[in-house]
């Protein structure tokens, strides 16, 4: 340990104390934690030959960068067998990432005061009362050149040059350099990162081609050109839902793409069961095999120290240790879940709020767009409707919301999981990670969940429309454009993913390089001499225990839009696409030049993670199918064309006409009538208007009540979201089960080493015994081998003999 003169220091007042791990050190903590380390090299051929290998050249990076290490058998370092292990250079025989581990792992259980209590220990403690400000590695070089110790990898420089910058975008992650410097944890999850977008890649593909098979076909739909056309739609009159009347022809829709949510639907399960696959090679190829977390369960939070003076006895430690009595912890459950419940309804309030919004300004719309010059244009005028103008401002509106909230209730989040005083780290994460994926799935899903599967279904129909508050409210319940609420499902989608994810790039890079920038605002005159590597570091932004959480929640959420509502808009993958090979360097970039180096730590998978992404995926099936079913006019259509094609032939000739309604305008009394009417239209008030909904027409014995057809489509409707879910969960089952979760060459390798190191192992110990018996110059051993500690020492000797 050695401490830096305060005076030597920018401000002159605060000191660094530097901590160095000597080989026996590293070597005793080493065997503690049963670090594998490699023992032999690796005999099992390895098929590296892969068609079309060239292809991949221009990805590819340099082989310095990549670190291409031979590849090893390994197993748990034992410091009295240290000439058992393949140890060339006791200097780098431990990573960087494993000797920073390993001086965490000696802070965190240091004791530095004891009383009647019990002993305080731990770096963290100590971080929380202020003794010290902060505790972390340092970097072994400056980002933007290398050391000026040739004995130094500059391995920050490598990672910075070939890994952090936007230019190389197209190029592949040195994986095992990240996982090298910065830990297994951090390279799990830029490893993910990397996968996903990979994947992305071929779903934007067929998302691309379906959304461009769609825009080419769009004239070729009867149904359409009947919507859109002059002839058919423009001589349609649409029942008020504003002060207009107006004709169907001004609502012209966009086709869906049912392929394309079944599509999704099977590449879920394969990305899913692909990133098994990978993780499990992973696995083996970092050593996290046999990796278990019993440790950080075992490591108390020091926040959980303080704040539980109860003691009772450890029975795996047997150590008394502070507790949460039973009737406390149960007290701060309820609470905290009552504040969830509270908060929650708080968004749900939110949401309506906007769609008070949507009722208030779309009759001030119509009324301003009525004569808009954007009616005259060309191509995009039939496409700016009033409906669509409130639905563009809502969701811009409501995009403001969720990212005033968000912030409120990360807040919030971490709030009750403090109240809750989780008794260990992992812990802590998962109650936390539960409580903000609740939050942020509630917010930012919330308003497109409405308006696939609520808006316009429970509006009555004209004479007898449904209100949100009651008739008193004069607030009637929103009802969707004449030509469905497909489109302006696509447009809360594509305004609130494309800006969050926006949003979240543009803050995750500028707001670490603006502290930056202030923190070190006075350091920036002085030499180099004197501004000291840990200095710099101690300048930079501390990365923090939860900063892969928001990482992975960021990611999350966007898989929730690309995969919940993907059969309203086949982009949604091209545009996560996108934002991922940007995310990437943009994460990179920041963990390179704008924190501190974090402490490594080890993690075999993406933890809690991979649950719930599992459970998006399930749901993800049963909401495109109710798009599809319910939001889309699909099943509508399907019907129409083979069982109510009135010329008895498949074709949508007449659909328009047949899916509308017909209601008297006279039946509406006087007084309401001018709510909704303008004075140029009082001279149709004896005519007849439409509305979409399948309904007996005025003067009928059952006017105004459902059609048998309403029943058949319903009917179909379930139909099909039954069927459409059992095929889609059968192929993802059956892909599952077809795809193992662990390679076969992996399998075999794993139990390759096992099986070596219990044999090497035993000829190790008989050799030992050997020059054991030789040295004594007798038949008899002296001592036990360590691989048979139970068995008597004649057996013992004749085994060894």
């Amino acid at each position: 340990m050695e401490t830096e003169d305060k005076s030597e220091s920018e401000d002159g007042k605060t000191y660094f104390v530097k901590i160095h791990a000597p080989w026996e050190v590293l070597a005793t903590y080493a065997d503690v934690l049963k670090i594998k380390v490699p023992f032999k090299a690796n005999d099992i051929p390895e098929n590296n030959d892969i068609p079309m290998n060239w292809l991949s050249t221009p990805f590819r990076l340099p082989e310095h960068v990549m670190h291409p290490e031979p590849d090893y058998f390994t197993a748990p370092f034992n410091k009295s067998k240290s000439d058992f292990f393949l140890i060339d250079d006791k200097d780098t025989f431990f990573p960087p990432s494993t000797r920073n581990r390993i001086v965490y792992y000696i802070l965190s259980r240091c004791s530095y005061f004891k009383d009647e209590c019990g002993d305080k220990k731990g770096i963290k403690r100590l971080l929380n009362n202020g003794t010290y400000t902060a505790a972390f590695p340092l970097h072994d070089s400056r980002y933007w050149k290398r050391s000026r110790d040739a004995n130094c990898e500059s391995e920050r420089y490598s990672l910075y040059k070939y890994w952090a910058r936007f230019l190389c975008f197209f190029k592949e992650q040195p994986l095992n350099l990240i996982r090298k410097y910065y830990g297994e944890k951090i390279g799990i999850y830029f490893a993910w990162l990397g996968f996903y977008t990979e994947m992305l890649l071929f779903a934007a593909v067929v998302g691309t081609i379906c959304f461009i098979y769609g825009f080419l076909t769009y004239d070729d739909n009867q149904w359409s050109k009947e919507i859109c056309s002059e002839e058919v739609g423009g001589s349609i009159v649409m029942c008020p839902l504003h002060p207009n009347f107006v004709f169907i022809h001004d609502s012209c829709s966009t086709p869906i793409c049912m392929f394309f949510a079944i599509f999704m639907g099977i590449w879920v399960t394969l990305f899913l069961e692909f990133w098994k696959r990978r993780q499990a090679r992973l696995e083996y190829e970092w050593d996290l095999v046999d990796f278990e977390e019993e440790q950080q369960q075992l490591q108390l939070r020091p926040e959980y120290e303080t704040k539980c003076t109860n003691r009772k006895l450890n029975r795996i430690t047997q150590e008394m240790e502070p507790y949460l009595p039973i009737t406390n912890k149960c007290a701060r459950t309820c609470l905290s879940g009552a504040t969830v419940l509270f908060w929650i309804s708080l968004i749900i309030a939110c949401i309506i709020g906007v769609i008070a919004y949507r009722l208030a300004v779309y009759a001030a719309f119509a009324s301003i767009m009525k004569d808009s010059p954007t009616n005259k244009l060309q191509v995009v005028g039939p496409y700016i409707t009033p409906q669509l103008a409130t639905s563009v401002t809502a969701s811009c509106i409501n995009f403001v919301i969720i990212m005033i909230l968000n912030l409120m209730y990360e807040r919030v989040a971490v709030w009750i999981t403090d109240m809750e005083i989780p008794k260990t780290h992992l812990e802590y994460e998962n109650k936390l990670t539960v409580k903000m994926f609740l939050f942020q799935f509630v917010n930012y899903y919330s308003s497109c969940f409405y308006v696939a599967f609520f808006k316009g279904k429970f509006v009555g129909y004209p004479g007898k429309y449904a209100y949100m508050f009651g008739e008193w409210s004069k607030l009637r319940n929103e009802e969707c454009d004449p030509g469905g609420c497909l489109i302006e499902l696509t447009t809360q989608l594509v305004i609130v993913m494309t800006g969050k994810q926006v949003w979240g790039n543009i803050q995750e890079a500028l707001v670490p390089w603006m502290m930056n920038w202030w923190g070190s605002r006075k350091a920036r005159n002085h030499p180099e001499s004197l501004y000291s590597r840990w200095e710099q570091d101690h300048d930079l932004q501390g990365f923090g225990q939860l900063g892969l959480f928001y990482e992975y929640l960021e990611m999350v959420i966007q898989f929730g839009f690309i995969t919940l509502f993907v059969a309203s808009f086949p982009l949604a993958p091209l545009l996560a696409l996108i934002n991922n090979v940007i995310e990437v360097r943009v994460d990179a970039w920041k963990l390179t030049t704008q924190f501190r180096r974090p402490v490594a730590a080890k993690a075999h998978s993406i933890g809690a993670w991979e649950e719930i992404l599992s459970g998006i995926a399930i749901l993800s099936v049963v909401t495109n199918a109710f798009i599809v079913a319910f939001t889309s006019d699909m099943i509508p259509r399907l019907v129409y064309m083979y069982a109510y094609h009135s010329e008895g032939e498949m074709s949508m000739k007449g659909y328009i006409n047949n899916s509308l309604s017909v209601f008297n305008i006279s039946e509406i009394p006087q007084t309401t009538l001018h709510k909704y009417i303008l004075c140029e239209y009082i001279l149709w008030c004896s005519f007849l208007c439409r509305y979409r909904d399948y309904r007996y027409p005025p003067g009928h014995e059952k006017q105004y009540a459902h059609t048998m057809q309403f029943w058949h489509i319903l009917a179909a409707k379930m139909a099909f979201i039954i069927i459409m879910e059992h095929v889609v969960f059968v192929v993802k089952f059956f892909v599952a089960w077809m795809i193992p979760d662990v390679p076969s060459d992996v399998r075999a390798r794993v139990k390759r080493e096992r099986y070596l190191v219990q044999e090497y192992l035993h000829n190790y110990e008989v050799e030992k015994l050997k020059i054991q018996l030789s040295q004594n110059g007798n038949n008899e051993c002296t001592c036990t081998p360590m691989i048979y500690p139970s068995l008597p020492k004649h057996e013992v000797l004749s085994e060894c003999l």
